[in-house]
Formats: structure tokens, C-alpha cells, sequence
């Protein structure tokens, strides 16, 4: 397969295009992916031989920075699969859900300790630990990309509550 610019994350990093993948093959061949297109090997080289060598390089940190954060696989995953987030327009959650953010909402108002926080903030990744093995499921064995999406929106939902708990801890902490 010859790789251009447009080919997919997975197709630059010769990875299937799955949520659960192997970190450190990714690190290895994003650093491998990094010393064959550095810009530094074409400085003697023609101009447009420079230009597309800085290109690869800024198209495989893309691909590289997407494919490592779970959140952004899983919504990578969803668009190439014709199931876009649309994260701005469709903020629809099950009942459960959000009763559950505004719980934690309340206790976050609430807490007053930075044990209180740290309690919330442990809750936070257990429930994110979950949320990614569902996601990983839900995209790996089901290949049920619209179910994807609204998980991914959800983590998202769940992203901002833990940077808003770590935000308290630091108040704290001064």
C-alpha cells in the first residue's frame, strides 16, 4: 500500500483500525515514522523535497497524538466509520448519566477536604477505567460506531468533571 498524506492514522502507523492497540508499538513506530521523515535529513535536499518532508512530519505527530489518547482514537474511529461525535450539537445523555453528573456536581460543590476530592477524583477514574473498556467493546467486538459515539460523549462529559475535581485539588493545595 503506498501511504500519502490523506491515508488513515492506522494505515500511516500499519495498525488495524481498532480502539485497543499496543502502546508501545505505537511509540516505537511513531519514532520510527519520525526519523525516516525528519525534516533535518532533507536540509540538503530540494526545497519540495524539504516541503513534503516537513509535511510527513507534522502528519505523524497528527496521527501520533490522535491514536495515543483514548478519547481521540475512539472519536477518530467513530468519524472513519460514518458515525461522527458532533459533540457541539448533540449533547443528548441517557437519564442515568446525567443524574450521575449532577450528583457528582453537588459533592464537588460540597467538598470541602482535599481528602473529599481525592475520594471523588479516585470514583472519576474508576468510572473511566469502566467507560474505556466499554468503549473498547463497543468498538472492537461490536462495531457499533453510533453506540461509540455516544460513549466518546460521554468520557467527555466525564474528562472536563476530572480536570474540574484536579482544578479543586489545586486550590487547595496553595
Amino acid at each position: 500500500m503506498t501511504l500519502s498524506l490523506q491515508s488513515s492514522d492506522f494505515d500511516i502507523f500499519g495498525l488495524a483500525p481498532l480502539f485497543a492497540i499496543d502502546r508501545a508499538a505505537l511509540d516505537a513506530r511513531w519514532k520510527d515514522l519520525q526519523r525516516e521523515a525528519h525534516p533535518d535529513r532533507f536540509a540538503t535536499a530540494p526545497a519540495a523535497a524539504q516541503r513534503k518532508a516537513m509535511q510527513w512530519s507534522v502528519r505523524i505527530n497528527e496521527a501520533y497524538q490522535r491514536l495515543k489518547d483514548p478519547l481521540k482514537r475512539a472519536a477518530y474511529l467513530c468519524e472513519l466509520n460514518g458515525a461522527p461525535i458532533r459533540a457541539e450539537d448533540n449533547t443528548a445523555m441517557p437519564p442515568a448519566f446525567l443524574m450521575q453528573q449532577m450528583q457528582w456536581r453537588e459533592d464537588l460543590d460540597d467538598a470541602e477536604t482535599a481528602a473529599d476530592l481525592e475520594r471523588m477524583a479516585a470514583e472519576v477514574v474508576a468510572a473511566r477505567r469502566a467507560m474505556l473498556e466499554a468503549l473498547q467493546q463497543t468498538a472492537d467486538v461490536q462495531r457499533d460506531f453510533a453506540a461509540l459515539a455516544q460513549q466518546v460523549r460521554s468520557l467527555m462529559f466525564v474528562e472536563r468533571f476530572a480536570s474540574d475535581v484536579d482544578a479543586r485539588l489545586d486550590q487547595l493545595g496553595q
